[in-house]
């Protein structure tokens, strides 16, 4: 049996990229200001996988001996920090020019078109944090049923609404129009479905999130893996990432927990190929809300779930955690941080102990899973298999 379980930890970046400066972030490090705000930090699985391993994660202070996995560091060799790029990098797709971005909001031209297609006005089209603005715009969106237009340092449309003033369907709907319209001139990578409700008089966004993307520009190792007759299931929002491309069925995911549960359901199945899982949490709930403190119960949380997770691997299953881009909760702003993600390894057949270094691109994650699947080689990154493999 070959298959393999890849569990993305939304944004747990660890350090700043060479290049961090360019984009801001210098002195970014997710996972290192997370340890810092966490005094009782407990996260025994992590360690014994070898995460605090890596090389220069949290300055080695949760480092030990005798790691039972493999581990390593990846840097991003495409240009920005977003979902989209980190995701189809570590499919094999190398990102040279950076999705569009409206730090200024979208086109007046373009708003007045968006607003004639869904025949109603909008409010905000600015850049801003997603639990800040529905704050500010709430009561007028309540009052008027205007949808919340806002974005961020991503190539991102997003759209917020209550769901009590205006359905899921219409939010949806709203949702499709963008996406059908901003292509060309006013290209955008994803537009996002926002939903919100009042819970205890305080605004709080729903699990009913969807996010719809640009479809992927080339092959992706996700397509070499069903074109080879294997499977492909995604957890969470992976499908929408991906925008369906390489994926042979899929479930949503109401939070991290959610996601394990159900990665956990698709471990006890017969079949050969990849799991792959997007535990979004992290960078959604505690990432873009700088709240470091969340972020590491968040991690103490999953890390709880792993001996789960390992219990019900089949005896050739390999587990592989990564993440797709930074967000330090520490950092100024709200939005992701160009940094190292962690790789790490574990399984029956893989050798304990071993540091794979630091990786030129997050696709030697793709290009691994593709040596292990036996289904030719990416156009970008090296397969560490060797180097790893009993």
């Amino acid at each position: 049996m070959k298959r393999v379980i890849l569990i993305v930890l939304d944004s747990l970046g660890i350090g700043a990229l060479k290049d961090a400066e360019k984009y801001g972030d210098t002195g970014a490090d997710t996972f290192g200001h997370i340890v810092d705000h966490m005094p009782n930090f407990k996260i025994p699985n992590l360690q014994r996988l070898g995460l605090c391993n890596i090389d220069f994660a949290a300055n080695g202070r949760l480092a030990i001996e005798k790691p039972q996995g493999s581990f390593g560091r990846l840097a991003e060799m495409s240009k920005g920090k977003d979902t989209i790029t980190g995701h189809w990098e570590i499919a094999g797709i190398l990102t040279e020019t950076p999705f569009k971005t409206y730090p200024d909001g979208f086109p007046k031209v373009f708003m007045n078109r968006y607003e004639e297609a869904i025949r109603i006005e909008t409010l905000g089209n600015y850049a801003a944090s997603g639990t800040e603005i529905i704050e500010e715009l709430g009561p007028e969106h309540e009052k008027t049923g205007k949808p919340i237009i806002y974005t961020s340092a991503d190539s991102v449309f997003q759209i917020a609404v209550n769901i009590n003033v205006v359905p899921l369907e219409k939010l949806y709907h709203y949702c499709e129009t963008a996406r059908e319209m901003l292509v060309g001139e006013y290209a955008c990578g994803r537009v996002i479905a926002r939903p919100y409700d009042i819970v205890n008089g305080k605004r709080e966004r729903t699990s009913d999130r969807k996010d719809y993307a640009v479809s992927p520009t080339d092959e992706t190792f996700l397509d070499k893996i069903i074109k080879a007759g294997y499977r492909v299931h995604a957890v969470g929002k992976i499908h929408d990432i991906f925008n369906g491309k390489g994926i042979s069925t899929a479930v949503h995911a109401e939070n991290n927990m959610d996601g394990v549960n159900k990665t956990i359901e698709a471990i006890t199945e017969e079949f050969e190929g990849l799991i792959f899982t997007n535990l979004v949490d992290f960078d959604s709930k505690y990432g873009h809300r700088r709240d470091p403190a969340g972020y590491g119960r968040a991690i103490e949380e999953f890390d709880l779930r792993l001996p789960e997770i390992i219990s019900v691997m089949k005896q050739d299953d390999i587990l592989m955690l990564c993440a797709d881009h930074g967000n330090d909760p520490v950092h100024s702003g709200w939005d992701h941080t160009r940094e190292y993600v962690p790789i790490v390894v574990y399984g029956d057949e893989i050798k304990p102990g071993i540091n794979i270094g630091t990786g030129k691109t997050f696709a030697d994650i793709g290009a691994t899973i593709s040596d292990i699947l036996s289904i030719g080689s990416l156009k970008i990154g090296k397969s560490f298999l060797s180097n790893v493999i009993e």
